[in-house]
């Protein structure tokens, strides 16, 4: 798209962090919800359900084909499964530690994304990528809080598990984004893999592996934030999908990153949560790190 098809940078900075500020929203919703004895499986369904309508609507407006070649099938099919781990892990880590705390390790997907890329050949080692990525690992050893630590609890280690296979769970969905499914329109790849995460959901629920997992909320303040949860996201996701072309994401994607830091002041004023001195920093500089990272110039990848 011709660079002044967008739309002023100020402007789609602004959509961006709202976008993020969205998001963030979405999962202190999900920790009411939980709180309220919400299963982990009802929840994801709602937001899955919601995201699956909108993505519809938009692909139905555009007038995409949802047609997938014979030869791009299997690649969907593993991203939903993929996006519904995804989901299931986040949710189960913000039930465990902080909210912020979880973001923060599930933000840490660009650099997952980028190690890969290097392994496997995709891109090119970059010196300063290099520095940025042990100013984040740097960072994350503050966050997690490991100096003051004397006697580690399971539900926080579990916390951190759950967090960080979220991490390594979405940065392989957007991985096979770019370099397997880039040829299938935004909104329909979306849709489909919103099917593949109920699917999941379903068969799990059906299954029993999760107890309690498809337990509806219990009063009126639950089912309220399991439609707050489900309504912000597919709002977050709609902004981004319908103005992504107008917003100079290869250079203002960064912005998204605002979503852990969004997160710990609504959890600080919604739930009572709060983070040490130490965790701040670390979280300043994961944070910084990230947006030095996506705010680089593209780097040059090889074909697959």
């Amino acid at each position: 798209m011709n660079h002044s098809a967008h739309l002023p940078r100020s402007l789609s900075i602004a959509i961006l962090i709202i976008a993020a500020t969205l998001f963030a929203s979405n999962h202190i919703s999900a920790r009411f919800a939980f709180d309220d004895g919400t299963g982990l499986l009802f929840a994801v369904l709602a937001r899955a359900s919601m995201a699956l309508a909108i993505m519809t609507a938009l692909a139905l407006f555009y007038r995409n084909s949802f047609r997938v070649p014979k030869h791009l099938r299997k690649w969907q099919l593993l991203q939903g499964v993929l996006i519904a781990l995804q989901s299931l892990c986040l949710y189960t880590a913000i039930t465990q530690i902080p909210v912020a705390l979880a973001l923060l390790l599930v933000n840490t997907w660009p650099m997952m994304f980028i190690l890969a890329s290097w392994l496997l050949k995709k891109s090119e080692p970059s010196t300063i990528t290099l520095l940025l990525l042990a100013l984040i690992l740097f960072g994350l050893y503050w966050v997690l809080d490991l100096p003051e630590h004397q006697e580690i609890t399971l539900t926080w280690i579990l916390g951190v598990i759950f967090g960080t296979l979220s991490a390594i769970f979405i940065a392989g969905a957007m991985w096979l984004s770019q370099y397997q499914l880039g040829s299938l329109p935004g909104a329909v790849r979306s849709a489909y893999t919103m099917v593949t995460v109920i699917a999941v959901c379903a068969v799990v629920g059906a299954s029993g592996w999760i107890e309690g997992g498809l337990s509806a909320p219990s009063t009126s303040t639950g089912w309220i934030a399991v439609l707050s949860l489900a309504l912000l996201y597919g709002t977050a996701s709609t902004l981004l999908f319908a103005l992504a072309p107008k917003l100079d994401m290869a250079h203002n994607s960064p912005m998204l990153n605002v979503e852990p830091v969004a997160s710990l002041f609504l959890a600080y004023w919604l739930l009572g949560q709060t983070l040490t001195h130490s965790q701040l920093v670390g979280g300043a500089i994961v944070v910084t790190g990230i947006i030095a990272i996506g705010m680089k110039r593209k780097p040059n990848i090889r074909p697959s």
